[in-house]
């Protein structure tokens, strides 16, 4: 059976009326669930940061053995040169033998100039892993207490809240779709979550811009849906918000 328009707004500002309550309990969350949503992609990003530098420091301990080992290969390599020098038999030989000698020489001065470099680099990194590290442990203590403080908000009105949701989706159904639709779409634009608002003191009670005479009378009279000129939201008359509430009493 098609609902009247009169059906209609009382089911609107039913809906209305339980998503207000919604809002309520949110709201005395405030702003912890965006705070707790910060820390954690701030704690995810250093612990993202940290496991970088601790790969770069690794990379570098590495860079090291592998000098280390290039120097003493370089130095086994200069005692056979040496060794060899003993039963050279020309001096084309000779010069030849000190000519890798001097090259393995330069390749230990090079090595031991990179170490240092690796050295300097290593205690640099440490210094900014170790402040990360202690960012991170107070950026954790931080997540902790507030996770901790709206756990214990979201317990004291999760039931209440998991109600007033079952109750909106029921009451969801009992809308036309096109009307529930504009009715969403209304409610996501306001600041408020207002979509359906009564008449208060010859104004809007969303905007509080007066309602001229002959279009209050238009919405007494039940026959459509008005909504306000100002801000687009549905215009009730406080008698039937009335009738509402004691439905839903």
């Amino acid at each position: 059976m098609e609902q009247t328009v009169e059906q209609k707004l009382k089911a609107l500002y039913e809906l209305q009326t339980i998503h207000t309550q919604v809002d309520k309990i949110r709201q005395t969350r405030g702003e912890l669930p965006m705070e707790v949503a910060d820390l954690e992609d701030e704690v995810a990003g250093l612990e993202t940061r940290i496991q970088k530098i601790k790969n770069e420091l690794d990379d570098t301990e590495d860079a090291i053995v592998t000098r280390k080992n290039t120097i003493k290969e370089a130095q086994a390599a200069i005692k056979k040169y040496e060794t060899q020098l003993n039963d050279v038999k020309n001096n084309r030989e000779y010069d030849a033998i000190n000519k890798e000698i001097e090259i393995q020489g330069l390749d230990i001065q090079v090595s031991e100039k990179k170490i240092r470099e690796f050295g300097f680099e290593i205690t640099n990194k440490t210094e900014v892993y170790e402040k990360a590290l202690a960012n991170l442990e107070e950026r954790r203590k931080d997540l902790e207490i507030k996770k901790a403080e709206l756990d214990t908000i979201t317990a004291e009105t999760q039931k209440e809240e998991e109600d007033l949701t079952d109750r909106a989706e029921k009451a969801e159904q009992g809308i036309d779709e096109r009307l529930l639709i504009a009715y969403k779409r209304l409610r996501h634009n306001a600041k408020n979550g207002l979509a359906v608002v009564t008449i208060q003191r010859d104004s809007c009670s969303g905007c509080f811009n007066q309602i001229p005479p002959q279009r209050q009378m238009d919405i007494r009279q039940h026959k459509k849906v008005i909504v306000c000129e100002h801000c687009g939201r549905i215009l009730i008359d406080e008698a039937l918000s009335h009738e509402a509430q004691e439905v839903q009493q």
